[in-house]
C-alpha cells in the first residue's frame, strides 16, 4: 500500500467520519485499519477514499465510508459479538466488522461478488468472517441468534425472519422505505421475545433488498427525480422579457435576496441577476446591491452610479480575475443603475458595494509579486496553493506539490508586510472620498484591525481563510443594512458556494466551513431568500491557474449522477424551481447530490475531482434558476474602457 493511500485513509476517518459525528473509538480504529482500496474494482484504487459509493460490479456498489461507519456505530458492535451482514457486496463492511466483533457471517445475493469477497478477506488474513451466496432477506437461521444484524440494502419493511434471528438485547440496522429512492435508516432493538423498539436515523439511499422478504424482483416504479423536477419547474421567458424578473416577485417581501452563480464567468447568470435586481429596485424598494468584490474597487463603481465625485487613482478591477467584474454584462447594469439614480434624491439612490473588504485578489497579487522577485520556487508553490484556495476545488495534478517548504515559510513576514503596505496605499487613496466617507473609514478601520490575522491565514490557505473571509463579508453586509436603516433591503451577488447554506454541503459537513448564506439564515431567518443558479453545458470565461490568462472554455456536459444532470433531463431550457412549492420534490432533493462549482479557475481535465461536491439542493437554497446552455461573459478587455458618451466619473475609464 502506498503512503498516499494510507494518508488518504486517515483523512477519510478524520474528515468524513469523525467530523460528521461518529465517535465510537472501535469503529474509527477499524475504519483506519481496513484498506478500502482492496475492495474496489481494479482501476478505482485512487478513488477508494473519496466520500462516495463506488461500483463493484453486478450493478452493486461499495457504500460511502461514512454510511458504513454510521451503521456499525449505530449497532453498537462489541468485541465478541456475533454479527450478520446482509448484502456483503465486495466484503468491505464485513472486513470492518471483523476488526471489532467476534464472528461475522455475511450473505451476498450475487455469487460472483461473494466468491471475490471471500478471496479478498482470505488474502488480508481476516479469518473470523464467513461469506455465502443466498437470499439475505431470510437471514442465516442455522447460526442464529445474532447480537447485531446489519442490512446493506433497502427493503419495504424489516423482514420478520431477521427480527426472529436477533438475540434479545440485539440490534438491527437497516434502510427501510416504501419506495426505492425514499429510504430511512432504522435501528431496531429486541427487548424481549415479542417486544421490539425502532428508532429512525435519517434518510439514506441503498440498492434494493431483493428476496422472499424484500422486494420480489424490481421495487415498484416511482416517479423519476428528473420527472418531478420537470413537473415542478416553472419555465422562464427570455431574460430581457419583463415577465422573467416578475417570476421573482414571490421573494420581494424578503429583506435579503441572495443571487448565486455556479461559475464566475457565465453571461446568463450576470444578465439574469441584473434583470431581477432592476425589478426589485424599481418595484419593491431594494436599495443595496452588495457583490462578491473588493470594497475599494466597488466603491469606485458606487461613486459613479450615485453621482458622487470620483476619488482618483487607477480604474477598479485591474487585478486578476479582471473579467469577473470588468465585463459587458456588468457594464450594462452599472449604466442602468446610474440612469435610475439620476432622477432620485441622494438619500434614495441605490448603491453598489463590495463585500470583500480584505481585497483578496490584491493581497494575492502582492504575495506573488514579492515571491516572484525574491524566490521563484516559493512563488510557484504559492500559485498552486491559490489555485486550490476555493473550498470545492482540488487539482490532483498540482495540489500534492503545493507543500510548505522552509523557503516558503521564511517569506511569511515580508509577504504580510507587503500586504499591509498595499492596504495602506489603498486607504490613503480612499481618504479623499466625500459623502459616505465616514462609513468608508469605518470599513477600512475594520480591515486594519483584522488585516494581519487575515493575511497570515490567507498565506497558508485552508478553512480558516474561507471562514474569516465570509464572516467579514457578512459583517459588511450587516453594517450596510444598519447604515441604511431598518427598512433597507439588499440584493447580494455571489457564487453559489457563498450563497447556498454551507451546512447542507460538503463545505460545512466535512470541512467546518461556513458562508454568507448560512450566516444570513442564522441572523435573519425567513427574511432571507437564497437562490442558486446552474447550467448543463456551454462556454465559460475562466483561467487554468491563478494569475493565468483568461480563456473562453467549453463547459463539459454535467456529470450523469449530478443535480445538474437531473435539471438537464427535466427538459426546459430555462426554469425556476421553488423548493417551497412542492413538498415531494423538496423531500427528494433534501438528500446530497453531486453539484458543480466553477470559480475563476476551471480544470476540465479533472472536473469530477476539482469542481463537484455533494450538496442537498432543497436545503442549500430556497429556489434554483436553470439555464440549460450558457455562454461566457464578454470581458471589457485588458485596457481601461470608456464609452464615448460616458461621464468623467465613469468607473472603468482612465
Amino acid at each position: 500500500m502506498s503512503a498516499d493511500l494510507a494518508k488518504d485513509r486517515q483523512h477519510m476517518v478524520e474528515a468524513q467520519i469523525a467530523r460528521r459525528g461518529v465517535r465510537d473509538a472501535a469503529v474509527l480504529a477499524a475504519m483506519a485499519e481496513v484498506p478500502r482500496e482492496a475492495f474496489v474494482m481494479a482501476g478505482s484504487e485512487a478513488s477508494a477514499y473519496d466520500d462516495e459509493p463506488l461500483p463493484i460490479g453486478e450493478g452493486q456498489t461499495i457504500s460511502q465510508p461514512y454510511v458504513v461507519a454510521l451503521m456499525i456505530a449505530a449497532a453498537a458492535v462489541q468485541p465478541g459479538d456475533r454479527v450478520l451482514e446482509v448484502g456483503a457486496g465486495s466484503g468491505y463492511a464485513a472486513a470492518v466488522l471483523s476488526r471489532i466483533a467476534g464472528r461475522v457471517h455475511a450473505i451476498e445475493r450475487h455469487a460472483p461478488l461473494a466468491i471475490a469477497a471471500r478471496r479478498r478477506l482470505a488474502a488480508l488474513g481476516y479469518d473470523n468472517v464467513e461469506i455465502r451466496a443466498g437470499d439475505g432477506s431470510r437471514g442465516w437461521p442455522e447460526v442464529a441468534p445474532f447480537d447485531v444484524i446489519i442490512v446493506s440494502a433497502g427493503g419495504p419493511r424489516v423482514p420478520e425472519a431477521l427480527k426472529r434471528q436477533l438475540a434479545v438485547g440485539g440490534r438491527l440496522v437497516m434502510p427501510v422505505g416504501s419506495e426505492e429512492t425514499l429510504q430511512r435508516l432504522l435501528k431496531v432493538t429486541r427487548r424481549s421475545e415479542t417486544d421490539y423498539v425502532s428508532e429512525g436515523l435519517g434518510g439514506v439511499h441503498f440498492v434494493p433488498l431483493i428476496g422472499a422478504e424484500g422486494w420480489r424482483g424490481a421495487p415498484p416504479a416511482v416517479p423519476r427525480l428528473a420527472d418531478l423536477i420537470a413537473t415542478a419547474a416553472e419555465p422562464l421567458p427570455e431574460i430581457d422579457d419583463p415577465a422573467f424578473a416578475r417570476a421573482f416577485d414571490r421573494f420581494a417581501g424578503r429583506r435579503l435576496v441572495l443571487l448565486g452563480e455556479s461559475t464566475h464567468g457565465t453571461a446568463e447568470f450576470y444578465r439574469a441577476r441584473a434583470a431581477i435586481t432592476r425589478h426589485l429596485i424599481e418595484e419593491h424598494g431594494f436599495s443595496l446591491v452588495a457583490v462578491e468584490a473588493d470594497w475599494p474597487d466597488a466603491a469606485a463603481v458606487d461613486r459613479y452610479v450615485r453621482h458622487r465625485p470620483a476619488a482618483g487613482g487607477e480604474p477598479p478591477f485591474q487585478r486578476f480575475p479582471t473579467w469577473m467584474w470588468r465585463n459587458v454584462e456588468v457594464e450594462a447594469f452599472v449604466g442602468w443603475l446610474r440612469r435610475h439614480n439620476a432622477e432620485l434624491p441622494p438619500e434614495r439612490r441605490a448603491g453598489f458595494f463590495g463585500l470583500d473588504i480584505y481585497n483578496l485578489s490584491g493581497s494575492i497579487a502582492a504575495v506573488l509579486d514579492y515571491l516572484d522577485r525574491v524566490d521563484p520556487a516559493a512563488a510557484a508553490v504559492a500559485r498552486q496553493r491559490y489555485g486550490c484556495l476555493t473550498p470545492w476545488q482540488r487539482d490532483p495534478a498540482v495540489y500534492g506539490r503545493a507543500v510548505l517548504t522552509q523557503s516558503y515559510r521564511s517569506c511569511e513576514a515580508a509577504v504580510v508586510a507587503q500586504c499591509r503596505e498595499l492596504l495602506g496605499r489603498r486607504l490613503d487613496a480612499a481618504a479623499t472620498d466625500e459623502g459616505d466617507g465616514l462609513f468608508d473609514a469605518a470599513q477600512n478601520a475594520q480591515l486594519v484591525a483584522a488585516g494581519e490575522h487575515y493575511y497570515r491565514a490567507m498565506y497558508y490557505g485552508g478553512a480558516e481563510t474561507w471562514n474569516l473571509r465570509d464572516r467579514a463579508m457578512f459583517d459588511t453586509l450587516e453594517r450596510l443594512l444598519d447604515a441604511r436603516g431598518s427598512d433597507a433591503k439588499a440584493v447580494v451577488w455571489a457564487h453559489n458556494s457563498h450563497i447556498g447554506d454551507a451546512r447542507h454541503t460538503d463545505m460545512g459537513a466535512l470541512r467546518d466551513e461556513l458562508n454568507i448564506g448560512q450566516l444570513c439564515r442564522e441572523r435573519f431567518g425567513d427574511a432571507v431568500a437564497l437562490i442558486g443558479f446552474g447550467t448543463h453545458a456551454g462556454t465559460v470565461a475562466a483561467a487554468s491557474d491563478w494569475g493565468a490568462r483568461m480563456a473562453i472554455m467549453p463547459v463539459q456536459p454535467s456529470a450523469g449522477d449530478s443535480f445538474e444532470s437531473l435539471c438537464h433531463a427535466a427538459g426546459p431550457a430555462r426554469f425556476l424551481l421553488d423548493f417551497h412549492g412542492d413538498d415531494t420534490l423538496r423531500a427528494r432533493l433534501a438528500q446530497p447530490l453531486p453539484q458543480r462549482f466553477i470559480g475563476v479557475i476551471y480544470l476540465p481535465g479533472s472536473e469530477r475531482l476539482s469542481h463537484y461536491q455533494d450538496a442537498a439542493p432543497s436545503r442549500q437554497f430556497d429556489a434554483y434558476v436553470w439555464f440549460d446552455t450558457t455562454t461566457a461573459v464578454t470581458p471589457l478587455g485588458p485596457e481601461p474602457h470608456t464609452p464615448a458618451d460616458a461621464a468623467e466619473t465613469y468607473p472603468f475609464g482612465v
